[in-house]
Parts: structure tokens; sequence; C-alpha cells
């Protein structure tokens, strides 16, 4: 039973106590629930909505959306879905052009090398990276509210979509395709990453539907940190292959990784000298230029575009030394001009890719949503996370016509536009014509690039995600529940696939929650002597409590998951539990043990009650009406207390019962055990 500490009992009727009256405030009645709202009112509400039908909400909900079909009703609908119609007005072109300008060339020309490569991770050709890189750019310009957010391929999502189609469409066992049979594979190839795409937009249009713009906060930063350092792990052993020039199949499903990494290992005495001498002299020089790029951000007015670079030179050189037609070098070959027939995806495979556009709906906007949300708050502007699901939804299912596989924002392409002095979604178009113009007119030089050096970009554009691991010794100081959930997530990804590594993540995540609200204390408070102020005993020796009175504080939500532990704890305290095992308590170990004959209850901490959990107090209720005990409830929300109501409160206890706050509870506990027991020399004002 919890403790007495420190109660001062008066042996004579009239001895005076020393403590003061709380800063000096007036004594007043203690005030129940009922008499706060006589005095002060409730809510309010519409007197005719009292006798409403219950389908008058969805009749209202109804009027409202015909009222957007009126002209000001549609004039602010389409603020709300055109966000450049709201920006470009207040565009500062002269301050804001040049950076915009000057950003959008350097990402674009990142893009092009980067859109390549990343095609590769989705075991499609070069060239739908290339209009990955030009339509969901374009499109997101026109729908997004990120100012500095940077869309196109993203390695994460490349790989996710890679693995799916490689299952989708596996290549014949018994390899050496003809000129055709290799194009048809291809086709085929290119049509499964269409349909993912086209699935993960319609996925993400249907939540947009639904408002669940909220749901990107199920994904917490050390689950989508852990997420993408794991999979950059993946993109690098998956790129291996290609830096040593071996024709190996693609591993997937779980522990591919490692599947992986056993076949490079047997295959290693046939890897190509000539590719592996091109691997080597790529990374070298795409790895100190990445170096250089962060180490003098603030000196370079632009950062060096190294990929652009490394593809120039790489190409000139197999160029001018055949290494195509003398070593065997494979290369990207011919980039077909223009763009693509629009083409709708088979529809037929929806059922068939829905449970891989689901979790990679997810990834692209988890991570598309954080990164708006960082730059958004580090640039001191907001962003609107049901509009988010809106512009990636739409980019991901209009690009599908055009045989682009998946997309979101990308980490590395992001930064860079930061660093180059991007400040609006402008910046996007600059991008673009890039891009465009690669695809009308410079793909010709692209022919003879060697496939390893997009895997040497493939592998460098990692190393944020590498980096990521830098803050874990941190991470490990701030929160320990946080680092479990991060190492969960990398080791599920790591060793099974990104997927599977996603949804233990999340669900390790959200069972951390649960497990935290169930390991919460009730806590026994104490008067803190000359205010009015009641805190938890343990966080002090001096506070004051009165004999046979009990304040207990639950601060964790009342539902299914925590009823068991509030039962207990509470049966303990009121000593209701006689002779079983005392739980974990913070009373004081020299508690005087004296029968509790009134208990307060604040239920400040307790956000929400479920069914079950507000039948628990109700029984707990009937349970102190049994043993004695007068029990009060202070300063329960309304949702709470509806709850409660609906529950049969109000059959155990009366309305005279119900306090607004702890003080006033307790003020009508100490009258009461004045009337019933021994005077007690605690005052209460």
């Amino acid at each position: 039973m919890s403790g007495l500490l420190g109660a001062r009992t008066c042996s004579h009727p009239g001895e005076v106590s020393d403590l003061k009256s709380p800063l000096g405030a007036k004594i007043r009645e203690p005030l129940t629930e009922a008499r706060f709202q006589q005095i002060f009112g409730g809510a309010e509400q519409e007197p005719e909505l009292l006798a409403e039908p219950r389908w008058y909400p969805l009749c209202r909900l109804w009027r409202q959306r015909a009222r957007a079909c009126t002209g000001p009703g549609a004039w602010r609908l389409l603020l709300a879905r055109l966000p450049p119609l709201r920006w470009l007005p207040h565009y500062r072109w002269r301050a804001w052009l040049l950076g915009d300008a000057v950003a959008g060339v350097t990402v674009g020309i990142v893009h092009v090398p980067q859109g390549m490569a990343f095609a590769l991770l989705t075991s499609v050709p070069p060239v739908f990276g290339l209009y990955t890189s030009f339509f969901p750019v374009l499109i997101y310009t026109l729908l997004g509210t990120g100012r500095h957010l940077s869309t196109g391929t993203f390695a994460v999502l490349s790989l996710m979509t890679g693995s799916a189609v490689e299952r989708l469409v596996p290549e014949p066992l018994e390899g050496n395709l003809s000129g055709i049979e290799m194009e048809q594979l291809d086709a085929q190839r290119v049509g499964a990453a269409a349909a993912v795409a086209f699935g993960s937009g319609a996925l993400m249009l249907g939540m947009f539907a639904l408002q669940l713009g909220v749901l990107s906060t199920f994904l917490s930063e050390p689950v989508v940190k852990a997420l993408t350092s794991g999979a950059a792990l993946h993109v690098l052993v998956s790129q291996l292959p290609s830096l040593l020039g071996l024709p190996l199949p693609r591993q997937i499903g779980c522990f591919a990784l490692f599947k992986t990494l056993a076949a490079v290992l047997t295959a290693l005495p046939r890897s190509s000298p000539a590719e592996l001498t091109i691997s080597a002299l790529s990374l070298a020089l795409l790895v100190p230029v990445k170096e250089l790029n962060v180490r003098f951000r603030e000196r370079l007015p632009t950062p060096i575009p190294g990929e652009i670079v490394m593809v120039l030179l790489a190409s000139a050189l197999c160029f001018t030394s055949s290494l195509d037609t003398r070593y065997n070098v494979q290369i990207v070959g011919l980039l077909p001009g223009g763009f693509p027939q629009p083409l709708l995806p088979n529809l037929a495979e929806l059922p068939r890719i829905l449970a891989d556009s689901l979790p990679i709906a997810l990834v692209a906007f988890a991570v598309s949503a954080s990164l708006a949300s960082i730059y958004a708050e580090k640039y001191n502007y907001t962003i609107d996370s049901n509009q988010e699901l809106l512009a990636h939804g739409v980019s991901n299912l209009i690009s599908s016509l055009f045989s682009c596989f998946p997309n979101s924002a990308t980490l590395a392409t992001t930064s860079l536009l930061v660093d180059a002095g991007g400040n609006t979604q402008l910046a996007g178009l600059f991008s673009c014509i890039v891009v465009l113009s690669v695809l009308l007119w410079l793909a010709p030089f692209f022919y003879y690039l060697p496939k390893a050096v997009l895997a040497c970009i493939n592998i460098s554009s990692m190393r944020q995600m590498f980096f990521q691991m830098q803050e874990l010794p941190q991470l490990w100081r701030i929160s320990r529940v946080d680092f479990a959930v991060w190492m969960v997530t990398w080791v599920a990804v790591v060793t099974l696939s990104v997927d599977l590594g996603l949804a233990i993540g999340v669900v390790f995540s959200m069972m951390t929650v649960v497990c935290r609200t169930q390991r919460v204390q009730c806590l026994a408070l104490g008067l803190a002597e000359g205010t009015e102020l009641y805190k938890p005993l343990r966080e002090s020796h001096k506070l004051l409590q009165v004999p046979g009175l009990c304040i207990l504080s639950y601060p964790t939500p009342l539902y299914f998951g925590t009823r068991g532990q509030f039962r207990c704890t509470l049966e303990w305290h009121l000593g209701l539990r006689g002779g079983k095992e005392m739980p974990k308590t913070d009373s004081p170990p020299n508690a005087v043990a004296e029968p509790v004959r009134v208990v307060v209850l604040d239920c400040s901490g307790v956000t929400f009650a479920d069914a079950a959990g507000a039948r628990e107090v109700v029984q707990l209720a009937s349970r102190c009406r049994d043993a004695g005990i007068h029990l009060l409830l202070a300063q329960c929300n309304a949702s709470v207390l509806g709850t409660l109501t609906q529950a049969g409160l109000l059959d155990r206890v009366t309305p005279e019962q119900l306090f607004v706050s702890v003080q006033d509870a307790a003020a009508h506990a100490l009258e009461r055990l004045a009337l019933t027991g021994p005077k007690t020399c605690t005052m209460w004002v």
C-alpha cells in the first residue's frame, strides 16, 4: 500500500500547523466537473444540431464539396492543388533566378549519368533512367510543395524495383540470348517496372484521397536511416559483378546479399582486367571529388560535377582505344533519341505487383516527406503532406505511361540543389532542360560509355547513406530504444531484403511505442509544502502526504494493452491485493502503512481510453466502493470522460466525485477526512 511519508497529525484539536498558505491564494470551494460547467458553461453547441439525424454530417460534407464548385471555391482548390500559382507571383526574379538556373543545370548534369546508372539497378536499359529523370521532375515542379526538393531516380527505389522486375521477368537459365531475344526481355522488364510505378502512383493517390499524409510519421527517423543505409550496402554488393566484368545473374529474395557475395567470390578468377582497371580509375576520381565537394562546400561556387567528367573521359577513352571490341568491355550502346510513345502498363499485372508497389510507395513518400520537412524547417516555410502524396502519386502514375520506373526525392541531388543555390521548384525546369537536351541531341555521345563507370557512379552516390552510421554513437547516448530500432531494421534489411526489412523495422518501432506505454509506473503524489503543487514522491523526500489519502497519477493512455498493469498497480496501492507479490513502486521504504480511505486518481496523463480501459475504471470504482474507499477522479479530458460515462462510470460514482484538477479533488478529500477521521495538520488552500 502506498506509504504516507511526512504526514503530520495533531494530537490535540486546534493545534496550529506550521504550513503556510500556498502562494497566498484565496480559499474557494473545490470545483467538480458539474459545478465548473454550471459556473463557466460547457462547450458551445448549436441548438439546431442537437436533434440532427445521424446522416446529417454526411450531408454537410457533401455541401462543403458542392461549395468548392463555385467560383471562389474552385479558385481556392486550384491554389491548393497547383502550388506555383501561390509562389510564382511572389518570385524574386533578380535575387533567385540565377541561383535556380545554376542549381538546376548542376542537378541536371548529375541526373544524366546517375539516371543511367540507377536504370541498371532497376534491370532496364539506361535510357529509361533518363526518362525517369525528366518526367517526374517536371510533374513535381508543378504539383510539389518542397521548394528545395529534387526528385528523380533514387537508388533504394531502383534496388527494390529491380528485385521485383527480376522476379516477375527472370532471365532464361540457358543464357546466351540473341539480340532479338534480349530486346524482348528488356521490353518485358520495362513493362514490369512501369507497372510497379503505376501501382505505386495509384496507391499514393488512394492515400491522398483518404488524406493519409500522416502515415509518413509511422516511418520514424531511425527506420528510414537504417533502411537507406542497409539498402546502400545492397547496392554496393549488387554492383560488384559490373565492377569486375562478371556476367552473373542477379540474386533476389532473402539473403540475396550473401548469395551475391558467394557468387562473386566463386567467379572472381574470371573477372575482366580491363573493366577492373576502369572501375578502379573511376572510383579513384569520383570518391575524392565527392569528398572535395563536401569539405569545401562553402568555398566552391558550385559543386564539381565529377560524374559527368568521368562519363566524358571514360567514353572518350573507350572510343579511342576500342575497349569494347578488343577487351569485350560492356558499354551502354545506342540510346534512342526522343521520347517513347505513351503506353498504358499491362493492368493484368497489377495484382502480381501490388505486394511490391506498396512498400515502394511507402518508402518513396516517407523519404520525400522527411526530406521536404527538413529543408522546410531550415528555410522557414511549410509543406502539405497530403499535397506531397498527390504530387508523387501523379508523378509516378503519369511517368509510368512513358515507361518510367518508380521515383521519389533523392538525398544526393537534393543536397546538391541546396548547395548550388537553389531557391524554388523552378530549378526543376532547368534540370529538365539539361536532360531534354541529352535525349534530343546528345544521346549519341554516350554510346561508348562503359557500364562499369555507371556501377562506380552508383557506389559513389551511396556516400551519404553509408555515413549515416556515424550517428549511431550519438543515438545510443540519446535513446537506447531508437538505437535498437535502427539496428534491428538495418540487420533485417541487410540479411533478408529491403521489403522485409522495412516491414520488420516498422513493426518493431511500433512495438517499442506500445511497450513503453506498458512500462509506465503509476506515481504516488505528495504536496510540496507552502505551495499548491503535487509532485511524485520519488522526486523529493520533503513532499507531504495525509494519512488515509492516496493521490495517484497514471501518465499513459488506458487501453487494452495497459489495463492489466493499471489494475495490478491500483490494487496494490489501495491494499486490494492482500498477500500477493508487490509490484515495483516509487513509495519510500520507510512509509507508514495505513488504510486508504480516500483515493484521488489524476487522469491528466490519460490521453485516451478504449472500451477495455474504461471498463477497468468502472470495475475499480466498484471495488473501491465495496472496500469503503472513496474514489475521486481528477482532470479527465472530455474524450476520456465521455468514454468512461458511456462505459457506465456514473452508475458507480456520482458527479460530485469528478473534479477539474488534482488540487480540487485533494481539497475535497481533506474535508471528507476531517469529518470521518482524526484531524490532520496539512492545510490545503
